[in-house]
């Protein structure tokens, strides 16, 4: 099915056990990059295959759940040319809105449940409305942008740091950065611009305590990418959640034991879904 935001289209799919019975639907927002409804991507010459959010429609099916999952509007080649270099992260938040608002209408379901991935779960945060029951953050940084690149350029290569902070800085103040570190470029390009101004605008920590959903945080254990710790601030910011550390599971939702069955997990959908996540998620759904 395609619904749309505008002029761009949102292409996804809706999975479902075969059931005459009312039952919840999950709907799955996407982390950061040209992620497809499949959990696959492309990075210039490299083919991200984790097939993780189709293993998690698939497991929440079997367990008597509805899961929408769609195309992430930057992964599909006619609306980027659609697209301008005044996209904003309010885009993505408001994909999610169209998508809420097409199924709040759908008698087959019982309820809402929004699981945001990584950036996904700013994204579902900003989004939730009085139409959601559940809200899950799955790997959701608890850093603002800027904070979370700072750190992690700081911890890959300390001298770049200060060049890093002045591009914040110019961007804030003018809405632009005149002369981009060729370094940088994959995160300061041009056509980021307005995005990142729009996205570095908004704090995780403070976002979350205006959830009025019921709220699952979850964190693997084996998460390159994001922390434990960032689970624990958001807990923190909103005590009334639930929090589960899933261990040895990763970013992509796999079982890893090692950081080369961690790596690999990434460009192969030979690996399983953590266990215990799938679990976790239905029982927090039919609670």
């Amino acid at each position: 099915m395609a619904l749309y935001n505008d002029n761009i289209a949102l292409p996804g799919t809706l999975s479902y056990p075969g059931s005459n019975e009312k039952m919840p639907l999950a709907i799955f927002i996407h982390g950061s990059g040209n992620v497809d409804r499949n959990g696959n991507q492309k990075l210039g010459t490299i083919e991200i295959k984790a097939n993780y959010i189709k293993l998690l429609a698939d497991s929440l099916n079997a367990r008597g759940i509805a899961f929408y999952r769609y195309d992430k509007r930057t992964s599909i080649a006619e609306n980027i040319k659609l697209m301008s270099d005044k996209t904003v992260f309010e885009d993505l938040v408001t994909d999610v809105k169209v998508i809420i608002d097409y199924f709040k209408k759908d008698k087959r379901f019982t309820n809402i449940t929004l699981i945001g991935h990584s950036q996904g779960s700013l994204t579902a945060m900003l989004a939730q409305d009085t139409n959601v029951t559940n809200y899950i953050s799955l790997a959701g940084p608890s850093e603002d942008f800027e904070t979370l690149i700072m750190r992690q350029i700081n911890a890959q290569s300390a001298a770049l740091s200060p060049t890093v902070k002045a591009h914040f800085e110019e961007l804030k103040k003018t809405d632009t950065i005149l002369n981009v570190n060729p370094y940088l470029v994959g995160i300061f390009a041009p056509a980021n611009h307005h995005f990142l101004k729009s996205y570095i605008a908004y704090k995780p920590l403070e976002e979350i305590k205006n959830v009025k959903a019921r709220t699952l945080i979850i964190q693997g254990d084996a998460d390159i990418q994001v922390r434990i710790e960032d689970a624990k601030n958001l807990f923190n910011a909103k005590p009334d959640a639930d929090l589960r550390i899933i261990k040895d599971m990763n970013h992509v939702l796999k079982e890893v034991h090692t950081l080369k069955e961690n790596n690999e997990s990434y460009y192969s959908a030979n690996f399983a879904l953590a266990s215990e996540l799938v679990e976790t998620i239905t029982e927090f759904i039919n609670k």
